[in-house]
C-alpha cells in the first residue's frame, strides 16, 4: 500500500464535483454547499441519481469484462472519486487476486478517505496519487504509479464520469491520448462521459449551473464521445448508454434518464 500525501486543508467555500457525486450515490462524504448543489442540479434533472448509480454499475462490469475476457491485471483510475464499495480494486481483484491498481483525483477529501482505497488483497496491491487530469504528465511522472503498475504490461485506463470537466480549451482528446501513448497493446480504456442527446435543453440548464458554480463542463454527444476512443479496437455494444452496456438485468430507466454515453476500447 502507497500513500506519501499529506491531506491539504478542504475548500467547503464551493461545491466539488466529487463530493456532489457522493451525495447523487447516497453518500455521507460531502458538505453543505455540495449538498445544496447537488439539490440544485437534481431540480433541474430528476435522473442525475440514477445516472450516477448506473455509472458505477458499468465501471463494475466493464471492470470485471476487462479482467475475465481480456487478461487486464492492472489499472489506472483517474478521477476516482469519494470511496464508495465496492471499489474498482474490489472488482478487480474479486476475478484476479493480484490486480494491481493505481487510483488518481485531485480533490483532498478523496485523499482524505485513500486508506479505503488501500484495502488490498495479499496478492495485490493499489496506491492513490493526489494528481489532476489535466496535467497527464505529471500523472505518468509519479513514482507510485511506476511502483504498482508495470507500464509495458497492459493497463486498463478508467476514465469514468472525468472528461465532461475537462473543456475543449484543455484539449480534453490530447489527454486521454497522451496517457493512452505511454500504454502498451493490449491495454484498454474504459470510459463514460455525460450528453446532452437526449434533452438538449436540460443539460444546458445543468452546464449553466455547473459553469456558474466554479465547475467547469462540456457535456458531448455521441460523436464526440466516440473521438475518445479513436484508433482503440471497441468491444461489443460500442458507444452505448451506460445502463445498456453489457447489463446484468434487463435496463428500465429511459436514455434520457441516464443520458450517460459508455465504452470500452482495446489498443492494438
Amino acid at each position: 500500500m502507497t500513500n506519501s500525501h499529506a491531506a491539504r486543508d478542504l475548500d467547503t467555500s464551493r461545491p466539488h464535483s466529487a463530493r456532489m457525486y457522493d451525495f447523487y450515490l447516497g453518500g455521507k462524504d460531502h458538505f453543505e454547499t455540495d449538498r445544496r448543489a447537488g439539490e440544485a442540479a437534481a431540480a433541474v434533472y430528476p435522473g442525475i441519481f440514477v445516472c450516477a448509480r448506473e455509472n458505477r454499475g458499468f465501471m463494475h462490469r466493464a471492470t470485471r469484462v476487462l479482467a475475465e475476457e481480456h487478461g487486464i491485471r492492472q489499472w489506472l483510475d483517474i478521477g476516482t472519486g469519494i470511496p464508495t464499495e465496492p471499489n474498482l480494486h474490489q472488482v478487480a481483484q474479486s476475478v484476479v487476486a493480484d490486480a494491481r491498481v493505481v487510483y488518481a483525483d485531485n480533490d483532498p477529501l478523496v485523499l482524505k478517505y485513500a486508506e479505503r482505497l488501500m484495502r488490498s488483497t495479499a496478492e495485490g496491491r493499489t496506491a492513490y496519487i493526489e494528481a489532476d487530469v489535466n496535467d497527464p504528465q505529471s500523472l505518468l511522472d509519479s513514482p507510485e504509479l511506476g511502483e504498482v503498475l508495470d507500464m509495458k504490461q497492459p493497463v486498463a485506463l478508467s476514465m469514468n464520469a472525468l472528461m465532461h470537466f475537462v473543456p475543449d480549451d484543455r484539449d480534453p482528446y490530447g489527454i486521454v491520448g497522451r496517457l493512452l501513448d505511454v500504454l502498451p497493446s493490449g491495454s484498454a480504456l474504459a470510459l463514460s462521459h455525460c450528453t446532452p442527446d437526449f434533452d438538449a435543453p436540460t443539460w444546458q440548464k445543468l452546464a449553466d449551473l455547473y459553469n456558474g458554480a466554479g465547475t467547469p463542463v462540456r457535456f458531448r454527444s455521441r460523436a464526440e464521445v466516440a473521438r475518445f476512443f479513436d484508433g482503440l479496437e471497441l468491444l461489443d455494444p460500442g458507444i452505448s448508454m451506460g445502463h445498456r452496456w453489457r447489463p446484468d438485468t434487463e435496463p428500465t430507466a429511459t436514455d434520457a434518464e441516464i443520458s450517460l454515453w459508455t465504452g470500452v476500447g482495446i489498443k492494438p
